[in-house]
């Protein structure tokens, strides 16, 4: 099925309709809000195949490079203190004031890779004598899961969470209203919107006039979803299209849905060089304050304004106001062996993709 997806006919037609609208309408700008969106435009090449009035731009669509230092730091203590401190992967190198989790770990440390909230279920049962700290980190996409960890029932009393969930719309929302970002048009991401529906991405072309495309993943997704795009804009409209439907429905997933508002409330949270955000964060409700491991260790790290090293330019990438050549820092001081910013070390980081395919230089199509 995805071959279709993935069809280099298809794909060269498709560009050439996207150039035909787009000598129909001024130059637009693209925002795209996911990590998986970056990697496929990248890996083939498909900034390459548009015109020049079209721009795709990333936004801080990368939940490990959005996580404030200070959370990373309550992490890295806890593990300091001889807890189990079970993370994802891409959270392990990500650096800090205060280090990072693979230099607690390096120091003595008890860091854990896992893969899924149910792997940190599996290792506080088999620990039993531990302390086990789940740092859950991610979007709507992983905070579905751990909500869903929390209404199992005989959880190990050992299991703690170190909740580090952002919300995407929300934050989307904020930033509109901030003039940090400047688009025309969304791509919204599709594994967040198996979670939230597509409706949930209705706001920004009914409120802001933004036409808003949810899509999948593979190069024809993309192409269409700009084709999209541009088709409204010609007819001069704004609307909430689902491109993906074979995966997307159009309203948010129930039972994900009743899990995320049992286990979370929403409440407003700092997004890693960008600010305070309203309404863009979860926490675990009062009433289940004992499996808060920010709670139960004491722990509570303070903000900081400036939470990127010096000269960092992750959020300015993040916002779509650079691409990662333009920080001086990119594939000098800061590569992916070497990250010097917290976009250089995710997978979905976009100076990682971008350093890893050329951004719109790689042609794979």
């Amino acid at each position: 099925m995805l071959r279709e997806f993935q069809d280099r006919d298809r794909v060269q037609r498709l560009a050439a309709q996207i150039a035909t609208l787009a000598a129909q309408v001024e130059p637009v700008k693209i925002m795209h809000v996911c990590g998986s969106h970056e990697h496929t435009l990248s890996q083939w090449g498909l900034r390459s195949l548009l015109p020049e009035s079209v721009e795709l731009i990333a936004g801080p669509g990368c939940p490990v490079c959005i996580c404030p230092a200070h959370e990373i730091g309550e992490a890295i203590e806890l593990a300091r203190r001889g807890v189990i401190l079970a993370t994802y992967g891409d959270m392990f190198r990500v650096p800090t004031r205060f280090g990072s989790l693979a230099e607690a770990k390096a120091a003595g440390g008890e860091v854990r890779v896992i893969y899924s909230a149910l792997d940190a279920l599996k290792l506080a049962r088999e620990n039993p004598t531990e302390e086990v700290v789940f740092f859950a980190i991610g979007f709507e996409t992983t905070a579905a899961p751990t909500a869903a960890l929390l209404t199992l029932p005989d959880l190990p009393p050992n299991l703690s969470l170190l909740v580090a969930h952002r919300l995407t719309p929300p934050a989307m929302v904020a930033l509109l209203e901030s003039g940090e970002i400047q688009v025309d048009a969304f791509i919204a991401p599709g594994h967040v919107s198996t979670i939230t529906g597509a409706q949930a991405w209705g706001i920004f072309p009914r409120k802001y006039h933004r036409p808003t495309i949810v899509a999948g993943f593979e190069p024809v997704d993309v192409l269409l979803a700009v084709r999209a795009i541009l088709e409204q804009l010609r007819r001069r409209e704004a609307k909430l299209e689902n491109e993906y439907r074979r995966a997307v429905p159009e309203r948010a997933n129930p039972r994900a849905r009743t899990a995320m508002r049992q286990v979370f409330e929403v409440v407003s949270a700092w997004w890693r060089g960008i600010g305070l955000l309203p309404d863009s964060g979860l926490a675990l409700r009062p009433a289940l304050k004992h499996w808060d491991a920010r709670e139960r260790f004491g722990v509570h790290g303070e903000p900081e304004e400036e939470e990127l090293p010096q000269a960092c330019a992750c959020n300015r990438v993040m916002l779509g106001q650079i691409t990662p050549p333009e920080c001086a820092l990119y594939g000098t001081r800061c590569t992916p062996a070497f990250p010097y910013g917290p976009c250089m070390v995710s997978q979905e980081g976009t100076c990682y993709i971008w350093y890893r395919y050329g951004g719109h230089l790689a042609n794979h199509a």
